[in-house]
């Protein structure tokens, strides 16, 4: 009996013991901590309860893409199954279901799926006119952004918001991680070069969630007329700027993995160039090359692909250049790519084009690399406006 006693309390206590280990975090392979089980992380459009309560009987328009997924099923398709009274979709760049290419308009329609009316936001409106808005009492805006100043989703968000102040409409941001998230960097844009790609004086990299980004517009008055709109946003539970986060939807048609989308900040410059980026390839972002870099010997062509690329830049030409898919991609925005490009590339004059200013938010850049700058001593200019954003940013702050 006193042995079976013994047993009995030996089991008990690996029981308990492996009930804490199982509620202790993990590691990932790049070494950051995993939270537990008990502390899963949870979007904004998982807090249906919560969310449902907030719209109650009113009328709603969703500014989604097909990203705004609530587990399996898209937050269009769960709100109509709970009974909410969703009027239409407002649909941003890449369309509603993600049919439409980089900077293809996306046409006005009617979603097979739900019989919603899908009203285009980025065809001839980029902002929603108060018809738009008339038969709805709130908007609900739920797309995954990439923390990336020219990621034209949160020149969206700013329309969105600024349609919403003049209309006297209320916005319900659903945030989501951001998967940059954990540093910020380059230059902050000068206003005289703002376009859609670049609406804010921000860096690069803004380190900001869409729903701190959305609370930095509002109180820094950037909507026309220095407006404010009546702004709410369901923050993310148990996540902070520090967790690495791994998109389970690529976020855009070129963005088709985490390589990619940390690639992003550094590499999207050769957009401002006559390089390609890949576009056309099952590997956009992730490569750089042009027919005239015969030295290099990574080779890649691009191709039209429906739905993905249309035109893309030096489209059925063999490009040499570089292979960056296993590339060790640091939290900072890496110059040496554009600095060696340049320097290898034989006809100077034609390196960049008009766009590239829109993309760096100023004129220095450009300058700066004809000149033969370092990148230390590029990233020493932008130093200023970064420490002055830094302290901007964190009034909007919803974690750690």
């Amino acid at each position: 009996m006193k042995n079976l006693l013994i047993s009995l309390l030996i089991i008990s206590s690996l029981t308990q013991c492996a009930g804490q280990k199982s509620k202790s975090t993990t590691s990932n392979p790049d070494g950051k901590a995993t939270p537990p089980s008990s502390a899963r992380l949870m979007m904004g459009a998982d807090q249906l309860d919560l969310l449902k309560s907030k719209l109650g009987n009113r009328s709603v328009a969703l500014v989604v893409n097909y990203t705004a997924m609530v587990g399996s099923t898209h937050l269009a398709d769960t709100l109509k199954s709970l009974g909410v009274n969703v009027k239409k979709i407002l649909a941003p760049e890449h369309g509603f279901r993600g049919t439409a290419a980089a900077g293809e308009y996306v046409k006005d329609g009617i979603d097979s799926k739900t019989g919603l009316a899908v009203v285009s936001l980025y065809g001839k409106d980029r902002k929603p006119t108060p018809e738009h808005l008339a038969d709805v009492d709130v908007v609900v805006f739920d797309i995954q952004d990439v923390g990336v100043r020219f990621f034209t989703y949160i020149g969206t968000l700013h329309y969105v918001m600024e349609a919403c102040a003049e209309n006297n409409k209320e916005i319900i941001v659903l945030d989501r991680p951001n998967p940059n998230a954990g540093y910020i960097d380059g230059p902050v844009l000068k206003p005289e070069f703002k376009s859609f790609i670049g609406m804010h004086s921000v860096p690069v990299v803004h380190g900001l969630t869409i729903g701190e980004f959305a609370r930095m517009i509002n109180g820094e008055q950037w909507l026309e007329g220095k407006r404010s709109c009546k702004l709410e946003v369901i923050p993310l539970r148990n996540w902070t700027h520090q967790d690495s986060y791994s998109l389970p939807i690529k976020p855009s048609p070129n963005l088709p993995n985490d390589q990619a989308v940390r690639l992003y900040p550094s590499i999207c410059f050769f957009e401002g160039t006559v390089l390609s980026l890949g576009r056309g390839t099952q590997m956009p972002f992730q490569v750089i090359g042009h027919p005239d870099l015969k030295d290099m010997s990574f080779q890649f062509t691009p191709i039209a692909i429906p739905g993905v690329a249309t035109n893309p830049p030096q489209e059925n030409k063999l490009c040499y250049g570089l292979d960056l898919r296993a590339a060790a991609v640091p939290q900072k925005i890496q110059l040496h790519y554009l600095l060696e490009m340049y320097k290898a590339f034989p006809d100077k004059e034609k390196f960049f084009i008009p766009f590239f200013e829109r993309l760096a938010g100023n004129a220095e850049l450009r300058q700066q690399i004809k000149d033969g700058l370092s990148e230390d001593d590029i990233r020493k200019t932008w130093q200023k406006d970064i420490d002055e954003y830094k302290k901007m940013r964190a009034k909007y702050l919803l974690y750690p």
